[in-house]
């Protein structure tokens, strides 16, 4: 069961929000984490590499501040099972590429711009999570 952390979720929330409005401020760019990594590979197309691992840095460096500012560890459970998880990562890749974005560009982003895309994008992804969910600890018991 996961434990329900308001408090810690609103701070983490709030400051998704912020990495977002800075992104749009200082770069004119939508935050939209998928597209931010696959650009860090090559080939590179405009010089924003440095700004875009920045970013990601930043994602990477987030848990390690929460860490040593507030001494909570950072709990994240993360399957054992490797066929799962490569199944897992293949059709979260595949639904960003062919969704045209991922959770944080269309929820995060889309939904704060008023898109309907990202709208029809997020209840898609919303549902399929809630049903991924209730398959996977009601019906198979993991």
């Amino acid at each position: 069961m996961t434990e329900f952390t308001p408090i810690i979720s609103l701070i983490g929330g709030m400051m998704i929000g912020l990495s977002a409005v800075l992104l749009m401020l200082l770069e004119g760019r939508i935050a939209g984490i998928s597209g931010i990594t696959s650009k860090l590979l090559p080939p590179y197309r405009d010089q924003t590499f440095l700004s875009r691992f920045g970013f990601v840095l930043g994602l990477i460096a987030a848990p390690l501040a929460m860490i040593a500012f507030t001494g909570f560890d950072v709990v994240q459970t993360v399957s054992s099972n490797i066929p799962l998880m490569l199944g897992a990562g293949l059709l979260v890749g595949f639904g960003s590429v062919f969704g045209n974005g991922c959770t944080s560009g269309h929820g995060v982003c889309g939904l704060s711009r008023l898109s309907f895309r990202s709208l029809i994008a997020t209840a898609i992804f919303m549902t399929t999570a809630a049903i991924t969910v209730f398959v996977v600890r009601h019906l198979l018991g993991a």
